[in-house]
């Protein structure tokens, strides 16, 4: 399944996400850090859901309280309920 999800409080502006029998397909970001964005969605790519939301979920970038990979980890928690 393939959802959009907007992020909050990130350079990033959207997370695009396929999602199919709890694996990650594919995960593209819309703006952020270039390089990092794409290592993440690299790294997570044929990932279980939940294994991804353990790693990423509650990381900061910065002084922010979010980021992008914690972003992700929100997108996919709100494609499971």
């Amino acid at each position: 399944m393939k959802t959009v999800y907007k992020t909050k409080g990130t350079c990033s502006r959207q997370i695009l996400v396929d999602v199919e029998n709890g694996i990650v397909n594919s995960v593209e970001f819309v703006g952020g850090c270039s390089g990092n964005t794409q290592g993440i969605a690299s790294l997570v790519k044929g990932m279980k859901v939940e294994d991804v939301i353990a790693r990423c979920e509650g990381i900061r970038c910065g002084f922010k309280d979010t980021s992008c990979p914690d972003q992700l980890a929100k997108a996919l928690r709100e494609n499971q309920a």
